[in-house]
């Protein structure tokens, strides 16, 4: 085992890596349980010796307005453009207390996984914050469900393109513009971070606006009726059609894991803080403005599409924002409306690649994947990550020429049951981070999650009753399973790894 002692001000580091001694298994808390003092140390001196490239050897190219159009970009997809079709066939008008429950979820979490970036940040901030705060095993199980999240993720992005695309061309193979959506974006990926940080701010600012457009087009239909919807745009569209709750506790019950769904991937700000120029700055600026878009932007769209006109007329394998406007007899506006929702599939999984690659960089330079994995390109891309991510994601092309009818709603439930592991070990990590604190005597950071540790409580409570809704489905108990293996399967590499010499 080799060891660096990383010394800044009073405190000293111990880094350990390399093959476990017998009598030092993964577990020793000294080695794996550091100090909140010692890790902020430890994270100050490295940006220090790396220079202004940043951690590791990745650029910090990306500035306060693209991580806050990344976060906002990486929510705000197939899970609202498309997902809300079905939640609201499921749930009626009940969607958007669904929708708000979890939003409240997504602020606690965003809260306190700020807290942490903004006290040490760390390329692939979630397997590290589980490392130190929770255990190795944690931390490594932690950072591959996450990369599995993120490659799972765009296979569903990819594939509601080609769904998509059927609005012009209905007998196009789902596969081929998901083929070609992946080969465009590694592209993008492969030139610079600050090049995937300018395409992902205009294509989250496209689907901004679309968003904003829609809530003002469905005032201007309740105001003046000027289209057929006029006619029966009304806020009792809300309660008429056969009440608030339509089908019951059970439909809102089920469409918990929808809107959780939608959710899914706002956590990776905490990703970006690696490549973040000054994270103290900001990180704070981009939670606290994604946090209130991203509520009101859902919150505000659902509620204006469930008011023009009755939730029954909107069906689940349709776009809502879609056939809204086609209701409305303006097709030149729904055909556009279908290009914002491809750029915004096509914008999540461009996000979501930016996760993966970066996550398995992190992971390799933990040693939890190969070290090869720990490269960078000439312009501070990490290169093989971003390759091997790519190949990944490439399966779901695969899936899509296979079994294009069921791609989409077994991605998506897979993606839900990754992402709930990645919310629990947020809230577990701040629970662990506030406790060192306390134990140590520091002061709380300055911008920080109120209520914790009830907060983070309730983050977990949310988490426990989604999956549980999870079993109630066949389509969606297909994340369970794949958890329950994946689980696993990392369990048995995990053991393996400490007691047999490391191939990695």
């Amino acid at each position: 085992m080799r060891t660096l002692d990383v010394h800044y001000a009073k405190y000293t580091l111990s880094i350990h890596w390399g093959p476990s001694m017998p009598n030092t298994p993964d577990n020793d808390p000294s080695r794996s349980r550091l100090t909140v003092a010692g890790a902020a140390a430890a994270s100050a001196t490295h940006r220090a010796s790396t220079g202004p490239e940043g951690d590791a050897g990745l650029a910090r190219g990306l500035s306060p307005r693209h991580m806050q159009m990344m976060s906002v970009g990486m929510a705000i997809g197939v899970g609202l453009f498309l997902g809300s079709g079905r939640g609201i066939h499921i749930a009626g008008p009940a969607l958007l207390i669904a929708y708000a429950l979890a939003g409240a979820v997504v602020y606690c979490l965003m809260r306190g996984l700020g807290e942490m970036a903004v006290h040490s940040p760390h390329a692939g901030s979630f397997s590290e914050y589980a490392r130190i705060h929770v255990s190795p095993f944690a931390g490594f199980v932690t950072g591959w469900t996450y990369w599995l999240q993120c490659i799972v993720g765009p296979m569903a992005e990819l594939t509601a393109s080609g769904v998509y695309m059927h609005y012009w061309y209905p007998d196009l193979p789902q596969w081929v513009p998901a083929l070609i959506g992946l080969i465009l974006l590694f592209g993008v990926h492969w030139v610079s971070v600050r090049m995937f940080g300018e395409s992902e701010f205009w294509f989250a600012l496209i689907k901004i606006i679309a968003i904003v457009g829609l809530i003002l087009f469905g005032a201007v239909i309740i105001i003046t009726g000027v289209t057929a919807l006029g006619h029966g745009a009304n806020l009792s569209n809300l309660w008429t059609s056969g009440g608030f709750f339509p089908n019951g506790g059970h439909g809102f019950f089920l469409t918990l894991q929808i809107a959780v769904f939608a959710f899914i991937g706002v956590e990776m700000l905490g990703i970006t803080a690696g490549e973040a120029a000054h994270p103290e700055r900001t990180i704070p600026k981009a939670v606290g403005n994604v946090i209130w878009r991203i509520i009101v932007f859902y919150i505000g769209a659902l509620f204006i599409l469930m008011v023009v006109q009755p939730w029954t007329r909107y069906t689940a394998d349709v776009s809502p924002f879609v056939s809204v406007f086609s209701g409305a007899g303006l097709a030149g506006a729904a055909g556009i409306m279908n290009f914002v929702v491809l750029t915004s599939a096509l914008s999540s999984c461009n996000a979501n690649m930016f996760s993966a690659s970066r996550l398995l960089y992190g992971l390799a330079s933990a040693g939890s994947a190969p070290r090869a994995l720990h490269h960078t390109t000439r312009r501070r891309v990490p290169g093989r990550a971003l390759t091997v991510t790519t190949l990944a994601v490439g399966v779901g092309v695969l899936f899509n020429y296979l079994a294009p009818a069921h791609a989409f709603i077994t991605l998506t439930s897979v993606v839900s049951a990754s992402g709930l592991w990645t919310w629990s070990m947020i809230a577990f990590s701040h629970m662990r981070f506030r406790r060192r604190l306390a134990l140590e005597g520091a002061p709380l950071p300055v911008f920080r999650l109120p209520g914790a540790p009830w907060t983070n409580i309730f983050v977990v409570a949310v988490v426990v009753i989604v999956l549980v809704s999870l079993a109630f489905e066949s389509d969606t108990r297909v994340g369970l399973y794949t958890g329950a293996v994946w689980f696993a399967l990392l369990t048995i590499v995990y053991v393996v790894r400490r007691r047999v010499a490391r191939v990695w």
